[in-house]
């Protein structure tokens, strides 16, 4: 490994861009850390203890420690991720986001520039929201004193407009890594912000229990190995393209195969249904007593049998549409006849793409499985165990190893294949 890294610093350009990620992942965690104007940060930090268990922890780990802090890089990628799960939605229903999902560059430059519309509009949503529960108390339960030091509205104002430009700010901090750094900049930035509350979940946990801390790594360190080995598992459908003769000259008569992952949604259903079920906690301050209390009981706890069982039929449900838009079975098979080729045993057109809807099938079920399963794991521990103390330490959630996992071999694929153009051994064997 040393010697790998060693080569990667040795290569001038390659070395450029890992040093242009690097000073980029810095500057947004400063951005994370640096209060906005008008916050009582003293307040802030006071009251983050009293805010833990549930969507709070879902919250900090999602923002990496920023919106319960109100930094100016409060919203984090979130906008933006948002946004873009809009978008590919949308092109669904909408002709015309369709057409230009099909036409290339120029449509996906198109369609990149909706979703930054649309991120601004989310940004200005979830800040004045976010700036309404601090104003209000709600967004750090218990706290006695205000988070900020005037509740005129010229303060509330700037402080919405600050998040704003925050969220704008990561957008092109984004963007910019995947130009001109390594791998992708929005799935670097959210695993920048899962791993930075990481340091401080486990120095707590080794202060409070030196034994609880070896068994939660050791936790930890299974439940990497199996999302490692999950998020490899692929479905190879064998492709044959015929020989064909172009002149004088054979084409053709090459097998290949379609890689199918297991999990082929990814990590967005879980973070589409961990935005939707915080939803009633965004609209609690609206509700009457009583259905303030119903939904602080059933739908905000994190441990209620009835959160449990939303969780885990939003992952399904959101599992199946996401891979349903994302993966054509008929425009697979299409191109595929195309071409020149077919799936032994297949007859090409529609009865190849009814077989790869069928092997489609058959694989995003154990995938959305394994996503609840995954997600639903630290809140079934919770519950099982009763502790608030272990619930506020615990950071080797389902959601974010994903996150880390994911991020972390798709980004070592991309310096391996860079590596192999240039002659060198890569990170994976």
């Amino acid at each position: 490994m040393l010697t790998v890294l060693t080569r990667v610093f040795r290569a001038p350009d390659l070395r450029g861009k890992v040093l242009f990620t690097l000073g980029i992942i810095v500057l947004f965690r400063l951005g994370q850390l640096l209060p906005a104007p008008g916050v009582d940060i003293v307040v802030v930090r006071q009251c983050l203890g009293s805010a833990s268990g549930g969507l709070f922890d879902m919250v900090q780990m999602l923002s990496g420690g920023a919106m319960l802090q109100l930094s100016v890089f409060a919203l984090g990628v979130m906008p933006y991720i948002t946004a873009s799960i809009i978008m590919q939605l949308l092109a669904v229903v909408i002709p015309r986001l369709d057409a230009l999902r099909k036409e290339g560059q120029n449509g996906q430059a198109r369609i990149t520039q909706y979703t930054r519309y649309a991120t601004v509009g989310l940004a200005v949503l979830n800040a004045g929201t976010v700036v309404a529960l601090a104003r209000t108390g709600q967004l750090l339960p218990g706290c006695p004193r205000p988070l900020l030091r005037d509740d005129g509205l010229l303060t509330e104002t700037v402080i919405v407009l600050t998040m704003v430009a925050g969220a704008c700010a990561v957008m092109w901090l984004g963007e910019l890594i995947t130009e001109r750094g390594v791998g992708n900049g929005m799935s670097l930035l959210i695993f920048t912000q899962v791993v930075a509350v990481f340091p401080a979940y486990l120095s707590r946990i080794f202060v409070i229990s030196p034994v609880s801390f070896v068994v939660m790594i050791a936790a930890g360190l299974f439940l990497v190995a199996a999302v490692v080995f999950v998020e490899q598992a692929q479905r190879r459908v064998p492709v044959s393209y015929a020989k064909q003769l172009i002149g004088k000259r054979m084409y053709g008569g090459r097998n290949t195969y379609i890689p199918m992952k297991v999990n082929q949604a990814g990590i967005v259903p879980v973070i589409f249904t961990s935005s939707l079920l915080y939803l009633p906690t965004l609209v609690t301050p609206l509700l009457g007593p009583e259905a303030r209390a119903w939904v602080e009981l059933n739908l905000t706890s994190g441990t209620h049998p009835l959160y449990m069982t939303a969780y885990v039929l939003l992952i399904a449900g959101f599992a199946y549409f996401y891979v349903s838009i994302t993966f054509n079975p008929e425009e697979v098979a299409d191109g595929i006849r195309k071409y020149g080729g077919f799936v032994p045993g297949i007859r090409p057109g529609r009865p190849t793409a009814q077989y790869l809807a069928y092997v489609l099938s058959r694989l995003t079920a154990p995938g959305a499985l394994y996503l609840a399963v995954l997600a639903l794991l630290p809140l079934v521990a919770f519950a099982i165990l009763r502790d608030p103390g272990t619930q506020q330490n615990f950071p080797f959630g389902g959601t974010s190893i994903l996150i880390m996992v994911g991020v972390g071999l798709d980004t070592v694929k991309q310096v391996e294949a860079q590596l192999q153009q240039r002659n060198y051994e890569g990170f994976l064997k």
